[in-house]
């Protein structure tokens, strides 16, 4: 499929400053450090409460009285500011939609209070990364991003619901939503199953249809043998390695996955 661009989203072009592709991928790389920031303060400042009764969580930094609320809100704003600053210096498209990235990434930490789909959610923040940073690059928008965004959406839904297993008996007790709250743990770790299998099914299409070499190929086996890893180390009567499949598992294979992906489409486009 060809790319297209559609005029509805190609807004005021003359908004770019930035014209290198080295420029650019820095400023995508600030983009990204600045709305994970405003993303994860934003969820310590209105979560405080709940942290301050969690013992998992109550550790963390507002609950222990290291960091004052406030403090933690100045540090939303002002790195929203840049963000949405960043972008203008990107292009005009990214500019005009950056509220909208900034509104689903903060949404976020309220929708735990209202719909088990809070998982969901988490996982269409962090899809619009790769769509943005495609946009930032181009200006326009393709396929082949949007394919890995709903990858990244059903990825990072599936494991955050294995996540949430933590929290199961805490977040039913104060009225919280969640998939495990919801199903209970063994059928929501058959949810995490099916929308891990729809990531490794969009792996294997993008190998497919996009980038079928072998590098791309390389990555994508060792990004779904990981997968899988995570599956096998979390069971519904043991979740203690949780932590294990969570962080460095998922850690790994983001990390392994993103460079022969890079490196599949530098040499597909070479």
């Amino acid at each position: 499929m060809s790319d297209y661009t559609p005029s509805a989203v190609t807004f005021y072009p003359a908004l770019g400053i930035l014209n290198s592709i080295g420029a650019k991928l820095i400023a995508v790389i600030l983009c990204m450090i600045f709305a994970r920031n405003s993303a994860m303060a934003f969820n310590r400042y209105i979560d405080a409460q709940f942290d301050k009764l969690n013992p998992r969580t109550a550790i963390r930094e507002i609950p222990a009285g290291i960091i004052p609320k406030h403090h933690a809100l100045r540090f939303v704003v002002i790195n929203c500011i840049l963000f949405m600053l960043t972008t203008f210096f990107i292009n005009g498209s990214c500019f005009l939609l950056s509220p909208v990235a900034l509104f689903v990434i903060l949404f976020y930490s309220y929708t735990k209070r209202f719909t088990p789909l809070c998982h969901l959610v988490l996982g269409l923040g962090l899809s619009l990364a790769p769509i943005g940073a495609y946009l930032a690059i181009t200006n326009h928008f393709a396929v082949l991003p949007i394919l890995f965004s709903v990858l990244v959406m059903s990825w990072v839904s599936g494991f955050d619901i294995l996540y949430a297993l933590q929290d199961e008996e805490f977040d039913r007790e104060n009225q919280l939503r969640s998939i495990p709250v919801l199903l209970g743990r063994r059928k929501a770790m058959i949810v995490s199953n099916g929308l891990h299998l729809i990531t490794a099914a969009i792996v294997l299409y993008i190998g497919y249809a996009y980038l079928g070499n072998v590098w791309y190929w390389t990555g994508a086996f060792i990004f779904t043998g990981l997968l899988v890893y995570q599956h096998i180390l979390v069971k519904p009567t043991d979740i203690s390695r949780i932590n294990l499949a969570f962080g460095t598992t998922n850690g790994i294979a983001s990390v392994v996955f993103a460079c022969f992906v890079i490196l599949s489409i530098l040499l597909t486009h070479a």
